[in-house]
């Protein structure tokens, strides 16, 4: 029961705080393939992978899209989900330690059923930080859709003293959301490709992290223009 209790008042708690300091938020989007346009992110089925450090402002960002997230079985886990639920996104239970070759299977089964995109923290759910895990690839072996990664940098945030640095943005921030060019990986990859496209995938996220990094206080120039939802 306190549990239970506590579960509620968490999510309720953490449910309230993304609305209220998310709607003050000035995002801007910044893509490798300069070919896509603007608007046009998670318009097509992809599997997007992303730092456990940036769920706050990627859950407001891409709320109420369909979008299915894999989130992991712990206590934690749990309250996360019940958030993300709530602010429009589906959630598949499982990590890399629990229940990771079921958690797969149901997100499979999600892009069966026509999901927008789905999406990993993919150094989660306990670390270690900035390291990814091979879930992508393996899902992106099964089901044809390209791998791709992002990062969301804030200009001003309070950072907790937590395994993965969590990020709560503070009010009126700006945000530079940058994603990576995609990576096929295919059906037919052995184990050295398949350790290939996970080392690519690593160095895609490693790549957008630092250029978000470099250029979030540039939000709301010329080359980086407020993004209207």
């Amino acid at each position: 029961m306190r549990e239970r209790i506590l579960l509620w008042l968490m999510s309720w708690a953490g449910y309230f705080t993304i609305v209220l300091i998310g709607s003050t938020l000035r995002y801007s989007i910044s893509w490798e393939d300069e070919s896509l346009r603007p608007g046009s992110t998670f318009e097509e089925p992809a599997i997007y992978s992303f730092w456990h450090r940036a769920v706050f402002p990627a859950s407001w960002m891409w709320r109420k899209r369909r979008i299915v997230v894999m989130v992991s079985r712990s206590f934690d886990g749990e309250y996360i989900a019940r958030i993300i639920e709530r602010l429009g996104f589906g959630a598949v239970r499982g990590s890399s330690s629990r229940g990771g070759t079921g958690a797969l299977l149901g997100m499979k089964s999600e892009i069966d059923r026509g999901a927008a995109a789905v999406a990993f923290t993919i150094d989660g759910p306990r670390g270690p930080k900035y390291v990814a895990k091979p879930g992508p690839v393996a899902l992106a072996k099964a089901t044809g859709l390209p791998m791709a990664a992002f990062y969301v940098a804030l200009s001003n945030a309070w950072v907790l003293n937590t395994w993965d640095e969590l990020m709560i943005p503070k009010p009126f921030s700006r945000a530079l959301v940058r994603l990576s060019r995609r990576i096929l990986v295919p059906p037919n990859a052995d184990d050295a490709q398949m350790q290939h496209y996970h080392a690519q995938l690593q160095t895609s996220l490693e790549r957008v992290t630092r250029f978000a990094e470099e250029n979030v206080g540039r939000v709301g120039s010329k080359e980086f223009p407020v993004w209207k939802r």
